[in-house]
């Protein structure tokens, strides 16, 4: 299939194309031309997806049997390529975030809950529901926290950085919040999977991990990652509530529970999630966190004091 990436050449983009490639598609990627093609001889349409008249005059007499937005955050980025396309795509798969759920009592998220209306995500909703209304042939991915090498959200890397130096781990509440996170990897066979496949028209997947993990849990596992006893490490629990950070996050996930059902796609894509949580913390830690001297470089825990100072 002739097929365009939105981004292609960061984190899940390096591993989608390279997928995609592999499948024996033609790819094209789009993006800001800012880091180089992941798979040597893909052609790369240098373009910034924000300008709807340059994404135009970009895509002129470009045609493409599917796409995959990827970074798109708010319906003004996606709603231009839905409308230059629509009517012509055998399918476009959609990046949204299981951060468009609404918090709830009843645990794990599925498809079908509501989402909500205030989540700093709604642009994300709002796309979904616009592909929808405008017929065009879609699928949304709703990934919960994705992880692994190249990651730029600092996710893993927070608890790297207090282990490699030796330092205590701040972890709000009592450590007992389960969240849910799912290897890059896994996330683009997941999207891959998606493409052609009939059954995923007009649905919408969550994607992560096999299995949810608590914040405390989290960090021993990234403690064996990184090569440390997990009975040696150190955690602080402390009340959030009881701290202004301003706009500084002290840690990097939602303070609550937060983890999604995966079974859908299971089922309906015939994917599996192929790393459990420490083999891809390991994958994370050895592949990026060393490899690119992650473990050298100077690091502000200056909120970690705060934290330690009071507790």
């Amino acid at each position: 299939m002739r097929v365009l990436v939105i981004g292609g050449t960061r984190f899940i983009g390096v591993y989608l194309t390279k997928l995609l490639v592999e499948k024996g598609h033609d790819v094209t990627l789009l993006n800001r031309g800012n880091h180089p093609a992941p798979v040597n001889g893909v052609e790369t349409i240098v373009c910034d997806r924000t300008d709807p008249e340059a994404l135009k005059a970009a895509l002129a007499n470009k045609s493409f049997d599917a796409i995959f937005d990827n970074n798109g955050r708010e319906l003004a980025h996606t709603q231009p390529l839905a409308d230059l396309y629509k009517g012509s795509l055998q399918h476009f798969i959609y990046v949204s975030s299981a951060g468009v759920y609404a918090k709830s009592d009843q645990m794990p998220h599925t498809e079908g809950d509501a989402v909500d209306p205030n989540s700093r995500h709604k642009g994300k909703f709002h796309t979904e529901d616009y592909l929808k209304e405008q017929g065009v042939p879609f699928t949304a991915i709703r990934p919960v926290y994705i992880y692994g090498p190249q990651n730029y959200n600092p996710l893993e890397k927070w608890f790297f950085d207090r282990l490699v130096a030796g330092r205590p781990l701040p972890i709000p509440g009592s450590g007992m919040a389960l969240t849910h996170l799912g290897h890059c990897q896994d996330l683009a066979a997941a999207m891959v999977a998606v493409l052609s496949n009939s059954q995923a028209i007009g649905q919408i997947y969550n994607i992560s991990g096999d299995k949810a993990v608590t914040f405390d849990g989290l960090a021993k596992a990234c403690a064996i990652a990184t090569g440390k006893d997990p009975a040696s490490i150190e955690i602080v629990h402390y009340d959030p509530k009881a701290f202004d950070f301003g706009k500084k996050k002290a840690f990097p996930m939602r303070v609550q529970h937060f983890f999604a059902d995966i079974s859908k796609a299971k089922s309906e894509l015939k994917w599996q999630p192929q790393f459990d949580l420490i083999e891809g913390l390991k994958d994370a830690f050895e592949s990026d966190y060393i490899a690119n001297g992650l473990n050298k470089a100077e690091v502000d825990f200056s909120l970690d004091e705060q934290i330690l100072s009071q507790s």
